[in-house]
């Protein structure tokens, strides 16, 4: 009996701890991440149009339904009283999936739903790796 919870419980912290690694490895270099959070009230009602978007792919609203569940979640790979890094991990997870969504969406559906400023949509650009070129470009 112990043996199986020891071996559950070695099983979980080397899951936790390898998704830690990865979120480290794949999170935005520099002040992307400081972006990330400044971002996050426009990210959520950016995501939550997407999501309520029928013409965009199924797929697309899975991984948003799915981030939108972690997030109200109270569990978190750090626990949110962390100072500083207890919000990383929600950061780089929403930073993640943006890329995802945004590179599958299209930048075209991302720019019609997005709620915030035109330099707010060039951090998200920034974040999700695009190249933006035309009306998206904005001023210089």
């Amino acid at each position: 009996m112990w043996d199986i919870l020891l071996a559950v419980g070695a099983g979980l912290l080397a899951t936790w701890l390898a998704l830690l690694i990865a979120l480290l490895v794949i999170r935005p270099k520099g002040p992307l991440l400081a972006e990330a959070v400044r971002l996050l009230p426009d990210l959520v009602r950016l995501l939550r149009r997407l999501a309520a978007d029928p013409a965009l792919p199924r797929g697309v609203r899975i991984r948003i339904g799915a981030l939108m569940v972690y997030l109200a979640l109270p569990i978190d790979l750090i626990p949110d009283f962390l100072p500083v890094i207890g919000y990383a991990d929600d950061a780089i997870i929403v930073a993640c999936t943006l890329r995802s969504v945004v590179r599958r969406a299209g930048i075209d559906a991302v720019r019609a739903h997005w709620p915030g400023t035109d330099d707010g949509f060039a951090a998200l650009a920034r974040l999700a790796g695009l190249r933006r070129t035309g009306h998206d470009a904005g001023p210089s």
